[in-house]
């Protein structure tokens, strides 16, 4: 068996000793950061390599935005996409070279996209949409077994927010957005694990606001996603989201999702 972990950390170096303990409780076979706020030289490696997450590939920027891959796993870094086309760092992938060799592993950060759903008048929602479309393009001309993961920024069921009248007007759940990824999903015939082992309409939420978390209001969005190749995704085995780290001291806004192949 194979486990590959998920988490937008919100600041890596922040919250070192979160993922720390994340990586002893659940002792995945890799993570997958994303938004780790860091350039690759101030990235905290020492506290991964204790771990024995020996193997890393880091593609940061200063302040912002941001991912990075660690494994106990041995692999080689395959490629960082500018999908923003504007210089962000937001995707690293590798292939996987011990167990699971072959398995392609792509790490990624969709922007936000601002807080107005109109190209015109928001940019960055204009920004999120091309990046959208230029996944899109990629993912058609894929023939590898492939699992990507990380913020996709979109919550694409009704039973994947809170309150869908109330948010289908809102970033990350309007219908242009989730238009836009189901395109993406169909130019490879991706499998989203977190339906396949917790099927809709099952409560699986992997973001709350920090405005809100702590007035016991359950106003979870499914932000974060695995979705895998229709051939690796039969091999998936579990799949789950660790929702207690949204309640450790100084927490990221995301919780990890796991899923455990059987390769």
């Amino acid at each position: 068996m194979v486990s590959i972990a998920t988490w937008n950390i919100n600041s890596v170096r922040l919250r070192a000793d979160a993922v720390a303990r994340f990586l002893t409780e659940q002792a995945p076979d890799v993570l997958c950061l994303q938004e780790i706020k860091t350039e690759e030289k101030h990235f905290p490696h020492a506290v991964f390599e204790a771990l024995g997450y020996t193997h890393r590939a880091v593609h940061g920027q200063k302040g912002y935005h941001g991912v990075a891959t660690v494994s106990r796993i041995p692999f080689r870094e395959l490629s960082r996409h500018d999908w923003q086309a504007n210089g962000e760092a937001r995707h690293v992938g590798v292939e996987l070279l011990g167990p699971g060799q072959g398995l392609v592993l792509e790490n990624v950060y969709i922007p936000a996209g601002g807080d107005i759903p109109d190209r015109e008048a928001n940019p960055k929602f204009g920004q999120k949409l091309d990046f959208l479309e230029r996944m899109t393009r990629w993912a058609d001309g894929l023939d590898a077994p492939t699992l990507i993961v990380g913020d996709f920024n979109i919550a694409p069921l009704d039973c994947d927010v809170y309150d869908h009248k109330a948010l289908v007007k809102v970033v990350s759940h309007t219908p242009i957005e989730i238009e836009a990824l189901w395109r993406f999903r169909d130019a490879h015939g991706w499998e989203d694990l977190g339906r396949k082992h917790i099927p809709a309409p099952e409560r699986n939420w992997t973001w709350w606001s920090y405005r809100t978390y702590w007035q016991d209001k359950d106003r979870g969005r499914r932000l974060d996603h695995m979705w895998a190749s229709p051939q690796l995704a039969a091999q998936s085995r579990s799949h789950r989201f660790v929702e207690e780290t949204r309640r450790w001291d100084q927490p990221s806004d995301h919780v990890p999702l796991v899923t455990e192949f059987d390769l």
